[in-house]
C-alpha cells in the first residue's frame, strides 16, 4: 500500500495555481466502467473537502485521443495502463499509478445455454451473436481480444474466427449509446444485438437490476483476462486535482472501489 501511496504524493509535486483556479471544479476524466464507483468517490470527496469535481466518463482510448489534442484535463482514470502512459510518454502527464483492477467475463442471454467449461464452444458457434467493445478505442475491446489470442492455445484457430465474428458494439466513436441510465451491454443483450457479450465482470450488479435474465458467466482458467486500471495528473494541474488523486488511492476511495465490486490495491491486508 505504502508504495502506491507514496507514488500519488509524487503525482502532487510541483503544481501552482492561482487562488481563482483554486475554486474551480477539478476536472476528472474516467473509463466509464467506472461511472458508478467514481461518481460515488467524487460525492464523498466532495462532500469531506468542499472541492467540485466536473467529470467526463467514456471509453479510455477516446479519452485519451481528446486529452492529447488538447482538451482541459487533470486526473485521468483509465481501464488500462496503456492510455495513461502514453501520456505520460508524451510528456502530457506524471507518473501512472495502478489503482484498481477488473476481470472479463461473458454475460448471457437467459436462453443461451453456457457455463465456463462450454464457453469457448459457445463463442465460436455461428449461430450467436458475440458482443465486444471496440480494441483501441476501448481496453474492453482489447481485453476480449485478449481472451481471443488465449482461446488459439486450447483450440486453434479459434483467435481468427473469434476476431472475424466479433460485433464491436460499444466505445467506438460511432457506437450507439444506451438509453439515458441503462447499462450498455446489458441493453445490447436485452435488445437481441448480442446474444454473448464480454465485458467487464463490475457490469454484473446493474445488468442483474436492469435485465434479471441475462447471467454471468466467469471465464475458464486459460481464458481469463484481468484488467489493470492506472491513474495518471496532467501537467499543470492544480493542487485540488492532486487531492482528488490522492482520495482515490486513499483508504475510503478504495474500499468505495471495492464495494463496486474492483480489486482494490492498496486497501490493507485483512490481519495485516
Amino acid at each position: 500500500m505504502r508504495g502506491s501511496l507514496i507514488v500519488g504524493l509524487v503525482l502532487m509535486a510541483g503544481f501552482a495555481t492561482s487562488p481563482a483556479r483554486a475554486q474551480e471544479p477539478v476536472l476528472l476524466h474516467a473509463a466509464g466502467s467506472l461511472r458508478a464507483a467514481l461518481t460515488e468517490v467524487t460525492q464523498a470527496f466532495t462532500a469531506q473537502s468542499g472541492l467540485a469535481v466536473k467529470p467526463a466518463f467514456g471509453a479510455s482510448g477516446l479519452l485519451k485521443d481528446r486529452i492529447a489534442k488538447g482538451e482541459a484535463a487533470e486526473v485521468f482514470a483509465s481501464a488500462d495502463l496503456g492510455n495513461p502512459r502514453a501520456l505520460a510518454k508524451e510528456g502530457r502527464s506524471g507518473p501512472v499509478v495502478l489503482f484498481a483492477r477488473n476481470e472479463l467475463c461473458a454475460f448471457v442471454r437467459p436462453e443461451v445455454a453456457v457455463t465456463p467449461e462450454t464457453l469457448l464452444e459457445r463463442m465460436l458457434d455461428a449461430n450467436l451473436k458475440l458482443g465486444t467493445s471496440t480494441p483501441r478505442a476501448d481496453p474492453s475491446g482489447d481485453y476480449a481480444f485478449q481472451v481471443f489470442a488465449r482461446a488459439e492455445a486450447v483450440k486453434p484457430g479459434a483467435r481468427a474466427a473469434l476476431e472475424a465474428k466479433a460485433l464491436q458494439l460499444t466505445g467506438g466513436p460511432g457506437s450507439a449509446p444506451a438509453p439515458d441510465g441503462l447499462n450498455v451491454y446489458g441493453h445490447n443483450l436485452a435488445s437481441g444485438a448480442a446474444d454473448l457479450f464480454l465485458a467487464y465482470c463490475t457490469n454484473a450488479a446493474p445488468i442483474a437490476k436492469e435485465q434479471p435474465g441475462i447471467r454471468l458467466v466467469r471465464l475458464p482458467p486459460e481464458l481469463t483476462v484481468g484488467a489493470e486500471y492506472g491513474l495518471t495528473m496532467m501537467n499543470g494541474a492544480s493542487p485540488n486535482a492532486g487531492r482528488l488523486a490522492m482520495f482515490i488511492l486513499a483508504q475510503e476511495g478504495q474500499a468505495i472501489l471495492a464495494r463496486h465490486g474492483f480489486a482494490a490495491p492498496t486497501l490493507p491486508r485483512e490481519g495485516g
